[in-house]
């Protein structure tokens, strides 16, 4: 069966995002964890924090259906490598992230909605594979101060 992603599903989806307490929201296109590859809408807000991490065996895609969002990739030390806008009406739809490498976004309008492609099955992060040098998910007010600084580099 075709599955058609309009606006009225990112509407829907970008709702669930707004409702939820982390201000973001999966529509997945994949039928279950295991699918060899995932395929999902991801809606995203400001103040969503996404603590910088990594996944070593698997690339990622994203790409910008509405909305914008900055895209940084760090080092081992937490230093900023690449930071990008992705923003389709200035012509930065998207990016692949490589394999192991430390990565975090910050939100800049509601409303934005990514597609993510990556590697199936799902497995969630182990605790390596999320950066040490920078504020768990649970410190709101370290999460606040991180993105802060991360929009002044």
């Amino acid at each position: 069966m075709m599955k058609l992603i309009t606006e009225e599903l990112l509407d829907n989806v970008t709702r669930e995002a707004q409702e939820n307490p982390r201000l973001r929201m999966n529509y997945n296109l994949h039928e279950s964890l295991d699918a060899p590859i995932h395929r999902l809408l991801n809606a995203l807000e400001p103040g969503t924090y996404l603590p910088p991490h990594r996944h070593i065996n698997k690339e990622e895609t994203y790409l910008v259906l509405r909305g914008s969002l900055l895209a940084f990739f760090y080092d081992d030390l937490g230093n900023v490598t690449e930071k990008v806008c992705l923003d389709p009406s200035a012509g930065n739809y998207g990016l692949e992230i490589p394999a192991a490498t430390w990565h975090s976004i910050i939100v800049l309008e509601s409303g934005t909605v990514i597609f993510e492609i990556k590697r199936g099955p799902y497995q969630s992060l182990s605790p390596e594979d999320i950066a040490p040098w920078a504020p768990a998910s649970s410190d709101l007010e370290g999460a606040a101060v991180f993105m802060k600084r991360m929009l002044e580099v």
